[in-house]
């Protein structure tokens, strides 16, 4: 269940994450701490952990869209609680901001507002995708104070940007403008202020309206080629999971309607009938290599 189990001694505290349905296929977890630019401690960790796994194994839902309430993301781990020696997160484990050492079957969406910096950077990588408002800005800020990348951040962020832009962040600290995100391929998309969660929402939707298994397959062929001791072994292991969706319609194949044109998969073959009535018809399709019948 996605609800938060029945708890006496904490039905009066406020969610630190709040889950919500964005859209029918649509889950939109969001960090509940403003008070503290929504930084992750230990319970919030372990919300948000739950939530995610709640998320992947309800069918209902096809993406979901990360988000921190108010004018920040994330700041990151909670150092008050660190200081305090209270409600500390976990660092015996993997993934102490909460969801970091998941790897979903579904798409994530991370919607980023004012800062992103440290954990809060390493939550924004974790994600599939960011869309990230016009004047936010992203760091590994835990630089200047002695706090390590310990949720994926060494090794994500080379991943999405490359190692150069990567030890530039992360060795020197700095903070990089919404711009300079998007030049590096960090963020994906650049939004005005305050639109970042309707943009990611809208973003999620349009994931959400794919054929699941070929998108979730394709997208589960990225993130494993990483695991992949060499280019054939990427390239079998696409093919493989490339074979599945083809399967998956059973004999016939696997058959859906875009726009105008009826597609059908049947082995390794892919078929687009056209029924276009006017020009645009043909202009709603996507850019596949296919033949007219």
């Amino acid at each position: 269940t996605l609800n938060r189990a029945a708890d006496p001694h904490r039905a009066r505290m406020p969610s630190t994450v709040i889950v919500r349905e964005a859209a029918p296929s649509v889950l939109h977890i969001s960090i509940n701490r403003p008070h503290c630019r929504n930084a992750v401690d230990a319970t919030c960790a372990a919300e948000l952990k739950a939530a995610f796994e709640a998320f992947d194994k309800n069918d209902k839902y096809k993406a979901a869209v990360l988000s921190g309430e108010g004018s920040t993301f994330c700041a990151g781990a909670d150092l008050k609680a660190v200081a305090t020696g209270t409600n500390i997160n976990d660092v015996s484990q993997l993934g102490p901001m909460g969801p970091t050492a998941l790897q979903l079957s579904k798409p994530v969406v991370c919607a980023i507002q004012g800062y992103a910096v440290a954990g809060g950077l390493e939550l924004a990588c974790w994600a599939d995708l960011r869309v990230v408002e016009e004047d936010a800005q992203v760091g590994v800020l835990c630089r200047r104070v002695g706090v390590p990348l310990i949720d994926g951040g060494t090794v994500r962020l080379p991943r999405l940007i490359g190692q150069s832009r990567a030890l530039d962040l992360i060795l020197t600290g700095r903070l990089i403008g919404a711009a300079e995100a998007k030049g590096m391929g960090l963020a994906n998309r650049v939004v005005a202020k305050g639109t970042c969660v309707y943009e990611a929402i809208k973003l999620a939707q349009e994931l959400a309206s794919f054929p699941p298994t070929c998108m979730e397959n394709d997208r589960h062929s990225v993130y494993t080629q990483w695991d992949c001791p060499s280019l054939q072994h990427a390239m079998e292991n696409e093919m493989r999971l490339g074979r599945q969706t083809l399967a998956s319609g059973g004999g016939g194949g696997i058959c859906w309607w875009e726009g105008a044109a009826w597609v059908q998969a049947v082995g390794s073959y892919v078929c687009v009938c056209v029924r276009a009535r006017n020009w645009s018809d043909y202009e709603r399709l996507s850019p596949w290599t296919f033949t007219l019948s």
